[in-house]
């Protein structure tokens, strides 16, 4: 019976528009408030318990990392870099978003500042050079779910902090999902394209190419270093993100000198503010997860899957499903807090890889950025280019179809997400 309470109280609360973190958070009080013999005290414990670890700190610094980003206007070199590569293709500032997007990814890691970096600067460029508002706030809020998938990705260390699965491995099989994720958008946008006579710029002379790599060359470097790192060891992911802030730090103050002392405290205060909307969330998933375990909501569940689903194709597609569902009013990371230690068992039991179970649910998360009511990149995407939910989530049907191809390719030919690391690093796997 308390269960159907929560579970409605769950979706009252959804419904007249209270946030998600605090969703949770009332409904673990409230299950756990209403249990026999687990104290109140423990809804606090549960939540600071579930912040209280190394590998989280990844979250604030890969954000930090971001913002430095944006405030230090790489992310505008960046596009004229990207621009400069695919610019003269039917498109080319469509394509140019995608492409910054792939890159800015392997550098945040947060798809969130993905979105309003570059979609402040593109969206309005976009709109002014002659697309409409839907395709410029689409494929700005589409390609920005790329920055989960392609590595760093502050899921995956999530994920790999849950799962004692290797975080290294986890950046490499990101690398091939996350570029066909991207080339797969670009096909759609060319036939949009040619559809719709979007513009094309001329082709950049090898001279000016040569000058804007040299300019953008300090943060191409980023990526490759954060991954290279990481995958042979020489720092955690949580040392990774710190070295991504400073390194990100130095070049904007130092190479690039876009970027002033007095603009540290606005954007300290911004990173703040980002992260703790993520970490709250996360905290109150760990004081729900607490209520699992004292109903054994892992147990029953492990036991009607083990005996409906027996096959590995058959799990995999109802995880698609079901994250795909959950994913529309949760972020990944209490996602990932409250149901991955709930499956995890059954797919290794399946013998389903966690790598290939993480690289799954991540990227079916990823979907849940830009489908309401959640979908925070296109809620961002939207506000810039001024444009209704209803219209921009029209906008990114097409490329949410690109993301479910990758993903069903991922999810039933795991050789795509193993072929990177059993190249580079099998010893990781």
């Amino acid at each position: 019976m308390l269960g159907f309470i929560l579970v409605g109280l769950f979706i009252i609360l959804l419904i007249i528009g209270v946030p998600i973190a605090f969703v949770i958070g009332i409904v673990a009080l409230t299950g756990i408030l209403s249990a026999p013999y687990i104290p109140a005290v423990t809804v606090v414990m549960k939540m600071f318990n579930g912040l209280n670890s190394f590998v989280l700190l990844a979250v604030p610094l890969f954000i930090l990392a971001a913002n430095l980003m944006n405030q230090g206007k790489i992310s505008k070199k960046l596009i004229e870099f990207s621009v400069a590569i695919v610019g003269h293709i039917r498109g080319g500032l469509a394509h140019a978003n995608v492409l910054v997007s792939m890159i800015f990814a392997g550098i945040s890691g947060a798809s969130q500042a993905d979105t309003a970096g570059v979609g402040n600067v593109l969206i309005p460029n976009m709109i002014e050079t002659g697309y409409d508002k839907e395709t410029a706030v689409g494929v700005t809020a589409a390609s920005s779910t790329i920055g989960v998938i392609i590595p760093p990705s502050i899921p995956m260390i999530i994920y790999a902090g849950l799962t004692n699965t290797s975080v290294g491995s986890l950046f490499l099989a990101g690398i091939i999902p996350g570029i066909l994720t991207g080339l797969g958008m670009m096909l759609v946008i060319y036939f949009l394209s040619l559809k719709k006579g979007y513009p094309k710029y001329k082709r950049t002379s090898l001279k000016k190419f040569l000058k804007l790599t040299r300019q953008t060359l300090p943060a191409l470097l980023t990526p490759i270093i954060i991954i290279a790192g990481v995958i042979t060891g020489w720092y955690t992911a949580t040392e990774a993100a710190a070295f991504a802030s400073l390194y990100t730090l130095f070049i904007s103050m130092f190479f690039y000198k876009t970027l002033k002392l007095k603009d540290l405290p606005k954007i300290l205060v911004d990173t703040l503010t980002l992260s703790s909307l993520s970490l709250f969330a996360l905290a109150a998933a760990s004081a729900l997860g607490e209520l699992f375990g004292y109903y054994q909501v892992q147990k029953l569940a492990e036991q009607f899957l083990t005996t409906y689903i027996t096959q590995p194709w058959l799990f995999m597609f109802v995880i698609i499903v079901f994250f795909l569902f959950v994913g529309t009013f949760m972020d990944a990371i209490p996602a990932m807090i409250l149901f991955i230690p709930v499956i995890l068992p059954i797919a290794i039991k399946l013998g389903i890889s966690p790598i290939l179970l993480g690289m799954v649910t991540i990227m079916t998360l990823a979907i849940g950025l830009v489908t309401p009511p959640y979908g925070l990149c296109l809620l961002i995407a939207s506000r810039i280019g001024e444009l209704s939910v209803e219209k921009s989530f029209n906008a990114v049907v097409l490329f949410i179809a690109v993301v479910l191809i990758v993903l069903i390719l991922v999810a039933f030919f795991p050789d795509i997400t193993f072929f990177i690391p059993r190249l580079i690093a099998p010893d990781l796997l």
